[in-house]
Order: C-alpha cells, then sequence, then structure tokens
C-alpha cells in the first residue's frame, strides 16, 4: 500500500483530540509544529549519515506525535522509517533503502500542518481568579469578640 492511500488527517480521530483538548489544543498544537520540525530534521540528518540508531527515536516520536492528531499518513510514513531502521540495526544494514520514504516526510509534514493549521483553535476557559478585584473582608468592629 502506497501512502498516497493512507488518509492524511481522519476527521473522526482529528475531532476527538480537539474535543479531548479543549482550550489546550493551540497549545499542544504548537508543540506538535515545533517537536515535529525537530524530529523530522533528526530523521534527515540520521539518513544523511546511514545511522539507522539514529532514525528510531525521531521516527518513533513523531509516529505517536501524529497519530495522536489523527494524521495516519505521516504516522504511517514515520512507523515504516522507524521500523526499517530497527531492522537495519538487527541485521547491520543501512537504510539507504529509505531514500524515497525519507524524501516523502518532509513534505507529508507540511501537508500535514497545513491541514491542522487551518482549522479554528479554540480558546482556553479562562477562570476567574479574583485579580483586581477587591475582596473585602468581613466587617467585625475592633476588640469586640463575636
Amino acid at each position: 500500500m502506497s501512502h498516497q492511500d493512507i488518509e492524511l488527517i481522519s476527521s473522526n480521530a482529528f475531532a476527538r483530540a480537539r474535543a479531548e483538548l479543549g482550550g489546550q489544543f493551540g497549545r499542544i498544537l504548537g508543540y506538535f509544529r515545533e517537536d515535529g520540525e525537530q524530529s523530522v530534521a533528526a530523521v534527515e540528518k540520521a539518513f544523511r549519515a546511514r545511522s539507522a540508531v539514529a532514525l528510531v527515536t525521531p521516527a518513533h516520536r513523531l509516529k505517536g506525535e501524529a497519530a495522536q492528531f489523527g494524521a495516519y499518513r505521516l504516522s504511517a510514513i514515520a512507523e515504516e522509517i522507524e521500523m526499517f531502521a530497527r531492522r537495519c540495526i538487527e541485521s547491520h544494514e543501512s537504510p539507504e533503502e529509505l531514500i524515497e520514504t525519507i524524501v516523502a516526510l518532509r513534505p507529508c509534514f507540511a501537508d500535514t500542518l497545513a491541514v491542522l493549521e487551518q482549522e479554528p483553535v479554540p480558546q482556553p476557559a479562562r477562570r476567574p481568579t479574583g485579580f483586581g478585584r477587591r475582596v473585602d473582608p468581613p466587617v467585625q468592629p475592633f476588640g469586640r469578640a463575636t
């Protein structure tokens, strides 16, 4: 199965993530953007060095984070990289066969972010904190016990 056959974003999984995250959705999406960019860069760097060991962790991290947002195509690409890298480690081989998958990773990440970021971000619920409001203690005459 080609990666293109996998849905970019599962609307059901994405809606569930938005509902669960509520007002924190925007903040968590920001973390995903930052962490995802670092993971993609680390995968590319590890591949240039032909280091299967260095491919595993960033691919694993990206796989899980993408799946939490329903970004199943990105998650599948990252999983393929992770699993192939693990096999390369076990067999002491170079991950050179991953070239097409590595090349597909960054554009898929960009497409995924474009879709996720076009959705309106729910605002966090504000709780009244009392800040800026005068709270008077109960008035009790001085020196009198009640």
